[in-house]
């Protein structure tokens, strides 16, 4: 069984099924054909009432303060490697 994935207005119309024009969830889930934890989900992991159309970002379009985050954890990671590569060195040349 392969995994379905939506786009974002997908996610979007179908939270507002819910918060805007009264559908129950499980109603709206079952009438669009998903499971209703995926729907509650959406609604709650992605807080569509806080971030409006920003609250399904997918993997490419992150809100600003994940951004720095992933920008900060590449940098940590080539920091390290550079670190790791000089203590390397280090060894290699008090051997000698």
């Amino acid at each position: 069984m392969t995994k379905r994935r939506f786009n974002k207005k997908f996610k979007i119309d179908t939270v507002k099924l819910v918060t805007e024009q009264g559908y129950k969830l499980s109603e709206a889930a079952r009438n669009l054909g998903i499971d209703p934890s995926v729907l509650r989900r959406w609604k709650k992991k992605n807080r569509f009432e806080a971030d409006g159309y920003a609250a399904f970002p997918g993997k490419s379009h992150l809100k600003a303060e994940n951004e720095e985050v992933v920008r900060l954890r590449k940098e940590n990671k080539r920091l390290r490697m550079e670190r790791d590569i000089l203590k390397k060195a280090v060894a290699f040349f008090a051997k000698e």
